[in-house]
């Protein structure tokens, strides 16, 4: 074999290795589709926060359930493996507020750092149990003999 043609097959070979690899990089992401829930410990008892999330490629859009019961859309969010980050912009009568998340997703579950205004917080959210009901419908099929 020639030096150019032990060339050509070994770009090719490093070509294909390096497609390979880029392959399996979206598998490594973490499974953050879905409803996410949680409580944080507050000065006058738990507050319930609840989460949707959808990743498409290294973006992250969703929204945060506000008190109210109101979808607050997150943004800025991002994926990188099982790391995760977004903000959600509150209004409080006209004054902005702003939290800001950073986390790690493992399994059905997701540990987040918050920052309100300077202030950290934890939170864990997990995963909602997606139930499944499966229906069954016995049909029966009825024949009247009318005659020939």
């Amino acid at each position: 074999m020639t030096i150019m043609a032990k060339t050509k097959a070994l770009r090719a070979a490093m070509l294909l290795a390096a497609v390979a690899l880029l392959s399996t990089v979206p598998a490594l992401a973490a499974d953050v589709d879905g409803k996410w829930s949680g409580t944080i410990a507050g000065p006058q008892g738990d507050i319930n926060m609840g989460f949707t999330f959808k990743a498409d490629g290294a973006a992250l859009t969703g929204s945060m359930t506000g008190m109210d019961g109101s979808e607050i859309a997150i943004k800025d969010g991002k994926v990188d493996g099982s790391n995760i980050s977004f903000v959600v912009a509150l209004d409080f009568g006209g004054m902005p507020f702003t939290l800001s998340f950073k986390g790690v997703v493992s399994g059905a579950s997701i540990k987040l750092n918050g920052d309100a205004m300077g202030m950290p917080f934890e939170l864990t959210l997990k995963k909602a149990a997606v139930i499944a009901l499966a229906h069954c419908v016995k049909i029966e099929c009825l024949t009247t003999n009318m005659g020939d």
